[in-house]
């Protein structure tokens, strides 16, 4: 049975990526007890169990403390279950404007009558140990659900292909956004001529040949992509080496439409062309 645990603050897309999951093929239950889980694998394991790809949801509605997770954790790994775990963040400010924004209590603040700021930060505290040995991390601060639920299909799809030592995000960006908290390596192509203070350019993205071209017409960007693919070329086989699961490379420049774009698809081409699984994801083209 492949296991996945789906975890990670309240507000921050769980239900999204549930059911993004179930779509592809994945048995769903959410809302299970961090310790019943140990539970439930022995009870999947008693018989022929029909369960060939499940995710369960293990947040703070079933758990009480930090102990009762890494108790769990601890008892997974004496019965030799291999489990990988997705853990979905978001800053604290966006989760707030989340909950005002429906009018919904937080689990804790039901519970224990403590404000939203308080009960976000207890739960990072009670979820830490499953951040830790998160697999999987993804930010949605700034992502849509659209955009959260595909970078979660991408990414479990992909996943199981025949190669899944390595599942690697490119993402385009603009610095003027914020940096993507979920990046393991960042490139800054801002220094580059800027495609945007040209007139016939500015409403197009690097998604289109004549900004790609553009671009790529200089010096400079040849010598810094090839520069780029050699970094990784280098890089990426000692995170697999060291037992990462997943890589999310973002690619910035000011608004994240032309540059940014530009080289984040030259390095998923590089990438794919290199055997690795490969995903990629533009998330202020629209802005």
């Amino acid at each position: 049975m492949e296991l996945l645990i789906v975890s990670g603050l309240s507000g921050a897309g769980k239900s999204v990526s549930m059911n993004a999951l179930e779509d592809i093929g994945y048995f769903c239950i959410d809302n299970i007890p961090a310790e019943l889980l140990p539970r439930f694998i022995e009870f999947s394991q008693a018989g022929e169990s029909m369960l060939k790809k499940v995710a369960i949801a293990v947040d703070i509605r079933g758990t009480r403390s930090e102990q009762e997770i890494i108790n769990a954790l601890q008892q997974l790994d004496e019965l030799q279950v291999k489990y990988r775990i997705l853990f979905l963040e978001a800053s604290d400010e966006v989760l707030q404007r989340r909950y005002k924004e429906t009018r919904r209590r937080h689990p804790i603040s039901i519970a224990t009558g403590m404000s939203t700021v308080e009960a976000i930060q207890r739960e990072r505290q009670i979820l830490k140990p499953l951040q830790e040995h998160a697999n999987f991390y993804m930010d949605t601060s700034l992502c849509s659900t659209a955009q959260n639920r595909e970078r979660i299909v991408n990414m479990f799809m992909q996943s199981e292909s025949e190669n899944p030592a390595m599942v690697l995000t490119i993402v385009s960006f603009g610095f003027k956004y914020g940096l993507p908290k979920d990046a393991d390596i960042v490139f800054d192509v801002r220094c580059l001529p800027n495609p945007y203070y040209v007139p016939e350019l500015k409403n197009k993205t690097g998604k289109d040949a004549e900004v790609v071209d553009y671009v790529m017409q200089f010096d400079t960007a040849k010598e810094l992509l090839r520069r780029i693919e050699s970094l990784l070329e280098y890089a990426i086989p000692l995170y697999v080496k060291e037992g990462k699961s997943q890589l999310t490379i973002a690619v910035g420049c000011t608004g994240g439409k032309h540059r940014s774009i530009t080289f984040a698809r030259k390095v998923a081409e590089f990438c794919q062309n290199n055997g690795y699984n490969t995903n990629i994801y533009h998330r202020d083209a629209t802005r």
